[in-house]
């Protein structure tokens, strides 16, 4: 995925767990690092392309995935909440506007989000597989959100997944997917179920999603927004149709003159009228039921 206007101010390498007190936790998805990449656990993530107006960045070389975690006051949180996968191509990740920004907002309206860096397939050199690595992370994101349900005041029956461009993809094929826990898991967090309650998928790429077999067994509730001006409509619209053959509950939006990646920056929400798509995903994880107090 292509991103413009960002100024180039520096390339450099951060701990993905070193945080001011102020910020958000960060919860790796596997203490002792990803299964099999176990060596990698210390490689040091990178963040570049700042813009210091927006607080954007691009991330990538992601080899110990982790979640950043967004929680409402106790008093509010409704019980629902949501894996967020960034996009990028599976090359970056762009974790503000397509990930922590809507986070912030969610959680703002009692909803628990978490955004995930998962392992990037196409990077340069990169040693992961598309279609095992990427959707193992998100898996795993489902998982740990689950066994963190009574500390983080979560149902886990309300425990579902969006994402963005590449990310739609990593939500999808996890949907595809569905898998349950497997309750002799000797890691407690695998006991846990892989299988989202509901996705909601921002101008998705075709990954897991075109030329698909779609059922209620790995299609859950779908929420899906793209703009008319994006390649991504023929394949999400007819997405939308398959779910709702398969008796499958979904709700579409296409915003017209909107092109490809226009993600969520809260200072332009009074502008144009797609900006105002996380209040019409709220809307729908209340007609789904998904925002009751727990």
């Amino acid at each position: 995925m292509t991103r413009f206007g960002f100024t180039l101010l520096a390339i450099g390498a951060c701990s993905p767990f070193v945080r001011a007190a102020d910020e958000p936790q960060v919860v790796p998805l596997w203490e002792k690092g990803a299964p099999g990449f176990e060596d990698k656990k210390d490689t040091k993530e990178t963040r570049d392309r700042e813009n210091k107006d927006t607080g954007e960045y691009r991330t990538t070389n992601v080899h110990n995935p982790y979640v950043t975690v967004f929680l409402p006051p106790k008093d509010r949180a409704t019980g629902a909440a949501v894996v967020i996968c960034p996009g990028g191509g599976h090359r970056e990740l762009w974790v503000k506007h397509e990930g922590e920004n809507v986070a912030k907002w969610l959680a703002e309206r009692g909803v628990a989000a978490v955004v995930l860096r998962y392992r990037l397939a196409r990077e340069a050199d990169s040693p992961y597989k598309l279609d095992v690595h990427a959707p193992q992370d998100g898996q795993r994101a489902l998982r740990l959100v689950r066994s963190k349900a009574k500390e983080w005041n979560v149902d886990p029956n309300r425990v579902g997944m969006m994402g963005f461009s590449a990310g739609g993809e990593v939500v999808a094929m996890v949907c595809r997917k569905a898998e349950k826990g497997d309750p002799k898991a000797a890691d407690p967090i695998d006991r846990e179920s892989a299988v989202p309650a509901f996705q909601a998928l921002v101008y998705s790429g075709p990954l897991g999603i075109r030329g698909q077999t779609i059922t209620k067994e790995n299609t859950p509730p779908t929420w899906i927004v793209v703009g008319e001006d994006d390649g991504a409509a023929a394949w999400l619209v007819q997405h939308y149709l398959d779910a709702k053959k398969a008796g499958v509950s979904a709700e579409l939006h296409v915003y017209a003159k909107t092109p490809h990646a226009f993600g969520f920056r809260p200072s332009r929400a009074a502008g144009k009228p797609v900006e105002s798509w996380p209040q019409r995903f709220y809307e729908f994880l209340g007609a789904e039921g998904m925002l009751k107090k727990p």
